[in-house]
């Protein structure tokens, strides 16, 4: 069992930043893809990135690339969603989420472990 703990959310202008954490209770996140899903208010849930188990290469959706960066820390078990440059239609709630393989990587099924969000609102 993981327990995913997501923090750093808030209200930030467009055009600002936000680093979002995600905490893992697991002894070792190593083994673990780690990816980072968004939902804005009336729409599905949406794959923005993911980084491999070594932390050596990373996969975001086309709306994030060059502003998003992910990143991990396995010896302190922390996942990190930098974001740049954002814009209103960043605004939702993020989720952090982890799995083993690679295989389908946009895909919400195959994740094992869902953390509970946190709220990015991004003001004109």
């Amino acid at each position: 069992q993981v327990q995913l703990v997501e923090s750093g959310g808030g209200l930030v202008q467009a055009g600002g930043s936000l680093r979002l954490s995600c905490t893992a209770s697991a002894s070792s996140l190593s083994g673990y893809i780690v990816a980072w899903f968004r939902q804005a208010p009336g729409k599905e849930r949406e794959f923005v990135g993911a980084i491999n188990q070594r932390g050596t290469y990373t996969v975001y959706t086309d709306s994030v690339k060059g502003r998003f960066t992910i990143s991990r820390d396995n010896t302190n078990n922390m996942g990190y969603l930098q974001m740049s440059a954002l814009k209103p239609e960043d605004t939702a709630i993020y989720f952090c989420a982890v799995r083993v393989a690679f295989l389908n990587i946009r895909e919400e099924v195959g994740y094992h472990y869902w953390g509970q969000g946190t709220q990015v609102t991004v003001s004109s």
